[in-house]
């Protein structure tokens, strides 16, 4: 019989989440490169060129990949044979402490992105805690976990659905998909599960998302004539199909949306077949270990041979440099769709609470804390600096949570343009035409990269939310693309379409890569 120590799995789950907030797993870095190798589309290069470049950094720096940090999944497989030693409470507390621990580590914190009460007062429980656990017993005298951290962007494009039996899963993920929009980060992947129940297939879903990646190892299967099963084949049919839409990187249009697509199945009904679909972003974060009783597990860290020689820096030839402090609307109004900015000057942020905030001041005739007039906002929530940094990894935000806010801010603040990742929704793109306005994207899955043009940053409102307060940054040369400009036309749309097109004639079949 093997005994488990409390001390030993709260190490092990605290440095886990360390590990995984700054390594990539290796094989997304080898599935990533190969999609940058074969990728024609120039914005959709540039965007896997910064998350690349932003993954090799954290990885030296031991900081975020990624500004969410996430909300903690881990999955436990006790030994019939195992005991517990030592626990002052339960096994969900155990791992909560380990939690507590590894995201309030002073020579990394993670940004705390938890909040209590989901429906009514919504407060930050500042330490990240409570994870969601899954616990299942199983033959054995070994306790084997996986942790994973995902983050908000991606889960919040779950979807589930009750098909019938003679319902395609093909047709029903390809007309699910384009409704993700690009809030998500991909190139990704995605995890579906079929069967079971309602919440079996959710489950299968988010658990096959911590398989290994082998996509190319299942299309080199394929390519040598070795016979599939059943699943193999439509992994590869969905793989081929969901690309072929042509949404790309960051939503940009390209030839890479998904990296690998993962199924699992389980019995069902007759008269039913669930299906969930869960996507996994460009900060795709798990790791896996196992408890023996010989003390804590802790992770080997990977060799930097694994990324590819990639560093990204400003193209200065391509790009418009902008300075914030004179910026007009005359300016705003000349940037095209796709149009490549590197922004200097400040800039405030802010989100969903700080959104909700200004919008109530506004109703009651108060005065807001920081004046907006043409001003530039960046959808962030940074995580904290430590020794050195002006801020912590600040990638951007999905910008459509902000859409039923936008009309307000341009119409009642003097703002003069947005920073956020991902498309907006047509309200919003309503209020940007109507107010002449402007739109940029930065890449989301380059958090630590971005947090290098910030120079400076100090809170100007609403200290007391904490990452969701409204900070002033003062950026160099920060790179931006123009989504949506003052006329309301939209890469995130334009993009897409055109490469929808483009990949189904053809032109592209015989682009492939080097094997590994």
């Amino acid at each position: 019989m093997t005994t488990i120590c409390q001390e030993d799995l709260i190490e092990s789950i605290a440095g886990a989440l360390q590990y995984i907030s700054y390594y990539h797993p290796g094989d997304y870095i080898a599935h990533l490169a190969r999609a940058y190798e074969r990728e024609q589309s120039p914005a959709a290069k540039d965007a896997m060129a910064q998350i690349l470049t932003n993954s090799k950094m954290s990885a030296i720096g031991q900081r975020p990949i990624c500004q969410d940090t996430g909300i903690v999944n881990v999955f436990l497989k006790v030994g019939m044979d195992v005991r517990w030693q030592g626990f002052s409470g339960g096994l969900d507390a155990a791992i909560d402490e380990g939690v507590r621990r590894g995201y309030n580590h002073p020579g990394n914190s993670l940004r705390a992105s938890v909040v209590a009460d989901p429906q009514f007062e919504r407060k930050n429980t500042r330490d990240n805690t409570p994870a969601v656990v899954l616990t299942e017993i199983v033959p054995g005298n070994t306790v084997d976990i996986i942790v994973a951290a995902k983050g908000g962007g991606s889960e919040n494009k779950s979807s589930m659905y009750m098909l019938n039996p003679s319902d395609s899963v093909v047709d029903w993920v390809l007309k699910t998909v384009p409704a993700m929009g690009a809030g998500w980060c991909p190139p990704g992947m995605l995890g579906i599960g079929i069967g079971g129940t309602a919440e079996k297939a959710v489950l299968m879903a988010k658990q096959s998302l911590m398989e290994h990646l082998d996509m190319h190892e299942l299309q080199a299967k394929a390519a040598s004539g070795a016979r599939l099963d059943e699943i193999e084949e439509l992994r590869l049919e969905l793989f081929a199909k969901v690309n072929a839409l042509g949404i790309g990187a960051q939503g940009l249009g390209g030839l890479s949306t998904v990296l690998d697509v993962k199924i699992r199945m389980y019995p069902t009904h007759a008269a039913s077949k669930p299906i969930a679909m869960i996507p996994n972003c460009a900060a795709t974060r798990h790791a896996h270990l196992v408890l023996d009783g010989s003390g804590p597990a802790y992770l080997t860290p990977p060799s930097l041979d694994l990324w590819p020689d990639m560093d990204w820096a400003p193209d200065y030839q391509h790009s418009r440099r902008v300075f914030l402090d004179q910026l007009t609307r005359q300016e705003v109004a000349r940037w095209k769709p796709g149009d490549r900015l590197l922004l200097n000057g400040k800039m405030l942020t802010g989100r969903d609470a700080a959104h909700q905030r200004i919008q109530n001041l506004l109703a009651n005739g108060e005065k807001l804390p920081v004046d907006f007039s043409n001003r530039v906002i960046y959808y962030v929530g940074p995580v904290d600096p430590i020794e050195g940094e002006a801020v912590g990894p600040a990638g951007p935000t999905t910008a459509t949570r902000m859409d039923k806010f936008t009309d307000m801010m341009l119409a009642r603040t003097g703002l003069i343009a947005m920073i956020g990742k991902a498309e907006r929704g047509p309200v919003a793109i309503g209020a940007i035409k109507k107010h002449q306005s402007a739109y940029l994207m930065a890449v989301g899955g380059a958090a630590y990269l971005v947090s290098k043009a910030i120079k400076s940053a100090k809170v100007v409102g609403f200290a007391d939310l904490g990452m969701e307060a409204i900070y002033e940054f003062d950026v160099v040369d920060m790179p931006v693309t123009v989504a949506v400009d003052s006329g309301g036309s939209s890469v995130h749309i334009t993009g897409p379409a055109e490469w929808q097109k483009r990949i189904a004639t053809g032109e592209f079949k015989g682009i492939g890569v080097t094997a590994a």
